[in-house]
């Protein structure tokens, strides 16, 4: 469930935040409640924020049991002067899931929050609160800091307390983070988490388990908890509330190479592919403080203004596409579909109307990486990629934004995407590619942050990219679990006064692996 909590004069200072609040006559003291220790509700996953602008972002918890959340927003971590935001209903029908989104913020300020929940049985009956901060984005040009990947609690990797749980997580945390760009596969809802996994040296790898993630997920509240489990991490828990996060989702929120054409394996009862993905939707826009779209309820892809220098243009690349398969069309049709025809538009009009310096695009597939839809025997397209040559199939979308992007012309774009599990640094080419109506682009690849580890995928040499750098276990080690290291994040710093872009790659132990600074254009 979202509210908007109306704008409020919260001004564009931090003075004038806390002398609205103080003007107003709101007090900065909890009114005392009855204490029933033995059941109060309670805040279950932590606290989420997320979808963070200039003025403003959304704040996320879960309680026990139905619930009023009571949100608290303060300049300060003492919350002297707090300003208390209107009550909302955590029910049921969202699996006691609230979020609101909090505007009217001053830019480039560090807001902390405070999260309570209150029994609606019994009202005055409250949790412990639960503390959270992030930083609205800034209005003037300052550094900005990020990181990004994806892929979490794959291949029956889940968290083992034996080796620290999900170590990616505070590893990123301590390079204190404007944001987290989760670049999908947030959950692994068709794969099990397994009480104890072999290693090839003869240890256990050993999970913390719950009884729903023995099987894949089929039912709401199964879609659902594959997401509540990632949350009974630390490491997670202890990021999120520090970090806000701008999401989006692949495939394994629903299931291994979801389309419409997928075709269930064994493992699954129900066969209607539409009906998990709606399942999957739902529990998915639940568990994330996302902005949520009027125009199209349910919508993944937006844009994100984080300052003078940073535009984000999240895709959706599974809810529009057409089926996996050959791809082989050579027009674009309904079968080539992957963006699809109204967010191409979208994308080409939020490109061309964006003043940030850097244009970061991020998709959930890697451009140009071969992923088939049948591993085993190389069939079928999972990804963008259709092999060498000419544009064709889903390729035609990719020619089609690479042209517009040149032609318009739109200046400083990268593009941001996990998805294969290693990272990797690809350099696009026109010189040395099949189709050449393009400038010059970098992509990044980074991830698993907590899942199994593979690669390196073949390329192909359609949009001609080159390979600066890559790092991935090789065909003979694959699958590796995340005590072998191979977990990678991309950590991208640009400065506020230069607006250069600084894109590192890293592991989870926050080695270096590979960094490059690229100077913006102007004009």
């Amino acid at each position: 469930m979202t509210i908007r909590i109306p704008r409020q004069n919260f001004g564009l200072s931090r003075r004038r935040f806390l002398s609205t609040a103080a003007a107003a006559g709101v007090s900065t003291i909890a009114m005392p409640y009855l204490s029933r220790a033995a059941d109060r509700p309670a805040v279950t996953h932590g606290v989420q924020s997320g979808d963070v602008s200039t003025d403003g972002g959304v704040v996320w918890a879960r309680a026990d049991r139905p619930s009023q959340m009571l949100v608290e927003v303060a300049t300060t971590d003492t919350f002297k002067d707090a300003r208390a935001l209107p009550p909302i209903a955590a029910l049921p029908e969202s699996d006691f899931t609230a979020k609101m989104l909090v505007d009217g913020l001053p830019g480039g300020q560090d807001i902390f929050y405070r999260v309570k929940v209150r029994d609606l049985a019994h009202i005055s009956v409250e949790s412990e609160p639960v503390v959270g901060r992030f930083r609205t984005a800034p209005s003037d040009q300052r550094d900005v800091s990020f990181v990004w990947g994806g892929d979490v609690a794959g291949q029956g990797w889940g968290i083992n307390p034996d080796d620290g749980g999900m170590v990616t997580f505070a590893t990123m945390k301590k390079h204190r983070p404007d944001f987290l760009l989760h670049s999908g596969d947030t959950i692994y809802a068709d794969g099990i988490i397994p009480s104890e996994v072999k290693l090839p040296d003869g240890k256990l790898w050993k999970n913390v388990t719950i009884p729903e993630k023995a099987k894949v997920a089929e039912t709401l509240d199964e879609y659902r908890a594959a997401h509540k489990y990632n949350f009974l991490d630390d490491n997670v828990r202890a990021f999120n509330a520090e970090v806000p996060i701008f999401v989006q989702w692949d495939d394994h929120e629903v299931t291994n190479n979801w389309s419409a054409s997928k075709d269930l394996p064994a493992t699954y009862k129900e066969r209607n592919i539409q009906l998990l993905a709606a399942r999957a939707a739902r529990a998915f826009h639940e568990m994330y403080p996302m902005r949520e779209s009027i125009v199209e309820p349910g919508r993944v892809y937006r844009t994100i203004h984080y300052g003078p220098h940073l535009d984000v243009f999240v895709l959706d690349e599974r809810s529009y596409r057409g089926p996996n398969g050959s791809n082989d069309q050579t027009t674009y049709g309904p079968d080539a579909y992957f963006i699809g025809p109204e967010q191409m538009r979208w994308l080409k009009r939020a490109l061309l109307s964006s003043r940030a310096t850097w244009k970061v695009i991020a998709s959930d597939m890697p451009l140009s990486l071969i992923v088939y839809d049948d591993a085993a025997n190389k069939k079928g397209s999972e990804a963008f990629a259709q092999g060498n040559g000419a544009p064709r199939g889903r390729e035609l979308e990719i020619a089609e934004i690479l042209r517009f992007i040149k032609t318009a012309p739109i200046q400083n774009t990268v593009w941001l995407t996990a998805d294969v599990h290693y990272a990797a640094a690809h350099y696009y080419d026109p010189n040395k590619a099949q189709f050449q109506d393009f400038e010059p682009f970098w992509e990044f690849v980074s991830g698993p942050l907590h899942a199994g580890t593979f690669g390196p995928n073949e390329l192909d040499n359609t949009f001609g990219p080159e390979v600066r750098f890559v790092k991935a276990p090789g065909e003979d080690k694959q699958n590796l679990p995340p005590s072998a290291g191979l977990q990678f994040f991309g950590h991208v710093k640009i400065e506020g006064a230069t607006g250069q872009m600084t894109v590192t790659l890293r592991d989870r132990a926050d080695v270096a692996l590979w960094s490059t600074t690229l100077d913006p254009k102007i004009g």
